[in-house]
């Protein structure tokens, strides 16, 4: 296993936030919705009540849309530490007509101002590799989520080696500008293994087989909160 080499906890330039947007990550972000949904095991009903949740590191909010898109009777407040990151989402996010039920806020996820057991769910796509303690981001989550509720994270998974590691983002990103290709890199390198996320979710008291790998380069946490 090569060893986590941290990046950057912020992307905070205009350009860092357009260059991530640019990149496509559409087949990517329809996934995790797809599976978030089969996980919840939720319909879309304009009629049932509202689902409130927290996207933590939301970026440029392209995950929030697709969910917001597909399930009516969801509200959700996407948060970002970027304030470029927000800016482009806010313009995503006008775009798509979802102002009345995507909500921004700058916010770090390691303290979330929000009182305990605020929302229906937590998820996040990539958030954890960006963080160098990655335990109170996840403390964090589960003390915001209602009792009952739920917690979908998923993230990149760090490669066992540097030829595994240029492989994948030949495969993942080889079409990709040069400094998108870097971005990916970094955060390979900075990701968990999967033995470091389970660890952590067990000392919230989470199973680990809630998290398991779900891709070459992925690994899922799903579970629910105790009520």
């Amino acid at each position: 296993m090569i060893e986590r080499i941290l990046e950057p906890e912020v992307m905070d330039t205009p350009q860092e936030a357009m260059d991530y947007d640019d990149m496509d990550h559409a087949a990517v972000n329809e996934l995790f919705v797809d599976d978030l949904i089969a996980f919840l095991g939720v319909e879309p009903n304009r009629e049932a009540e509202m689902i409130d949740i927290l996207d933590l590191g939301t970026g440029t909010a392209r995950i929030p849309i697709i969910l917001a898109d597909r399930i009516p009777q969801c509200r959700i407040m996407g948060a970002d530490a970027s304030i470029a990151m927000l800016d482009v989402a806010r313009i995503n996010i006008d775009i798509a007509g979802l102002l009345d039920r995507i909500q921004l806020m700058k916010v770090d996820a390691k303290q979330i101002h929000h009182e305990d057991g605020f929302f229906t769910g937590v998820m996040s796509n990539s958030i954890v590799h960006h963080i160098p303690e990655p335990l109170a981001v996840l403390q964090e989550s589960v003390r915001v989520v209602e009792a009952g509720g739920w917690l979908f994270f998923r993230d990149l998974l760090r490669p066992d080696s540097l030829d595994q590691l240029n492989q994948l983002v030949a495969t993942y990103c080889g079409q990709e500008i040069e400094s998108s290709r870097k971005m990916f890199a970094d955060s390979l390198h900075a990701s968990l293994s999967l033995e470091e996320i389970q660890n952590l979710v067990v000392s919230l008291g989470f199973p680990a087989e809630s998290v398991q790998q779900t891709s070459d380069r992925h690994w899922t946490w799903a579970a629910r909160k105790a009520t």
